[in-house]
């Protein structure tokens, strides 16, 4: 598991370990549902597990938030270092643009529950997710395929705000998302 504490000195009993999975897993599965409320109860109960069992295993609800929001973007931000490896540039933005909107459609709450937290471990994870969009919009642009006269932080934040912002619409789809990319992605176009 990628939230595991790196304090840790003693490895912890297998019923601990299984708790902490399960009211992970029931965290991230509340944070995914709209108009979740998200308090140690509801993961308890959605876990299968007693509150207090839940606070043992996290300490706090926010370091439980934090462990499964960092948890949610692992797989985002590995899908996004994969596109980098694709060889065409235009093509692994588009797709990575395609990804992140789908991710934030469905945990747009995600966010706001995040705000204001204690977070570091979503800290960590975000500041990786913009290394590898940098790196992607960066290698979009030396390829030609963006244009250049547009600083590459505005870019990266108005995509990242832009997507937000489509995912979040009540009629986001995957028709919807295909053709706001394409619109983003001849905007970026540089221009003759």
């Amino acid at each position: 598991m990628s939230t595991s504490d790196p304090g840790q000195t003693r490895p912890r009993r297998a019923d601990a370990v299984r708790n902490r999975h399960l009211a992970l897993e029931a965290a991230k599965s509340l944070l995914a549902q709209r108009g979740a409320t998200v308090t140690v109860e509801t993961i308890a109960r959605r876990a299968g597990l007693g509150a207090a069992t839940v606070v043992r295993a996290f300490g706090t609800k926010d370091a439980l938030v934090d462990a499964a929001v960092a948890d949610l973007l692992d797989p985002l931000i590995r899908r996004a270092g994969d596109a980098l490896a694709l060889p065409d540039p235009a093509a692994a933005l588009r797709a990575f643009l395609l990804e992140l909107i789908e991710f934030q459609a469905a945990h747009w709450i995600m966010s706001e529950r995040v705000e204001g937290l204690e977070a570091p471990l979503t800290a960590a994870r975000r500041a990786e997710l913009r290394k590898v969009a940098s790196g992607l919009i960066g290698r979009a642009r030396e390829a030609g395929a963006i244009r250049t006269d547009i600083d590459m932080t505005v870019v990266t934040v108005m995509l990242g705000e832009v997507t937000y912002a489509i995912a979040r619409s009540g009629e986001a789809s995957p028709e919807l998302a295909g053709a706001f990319v394409t619109v983003v992605m001849d905007g970026l176009r540089p221009r003759p």
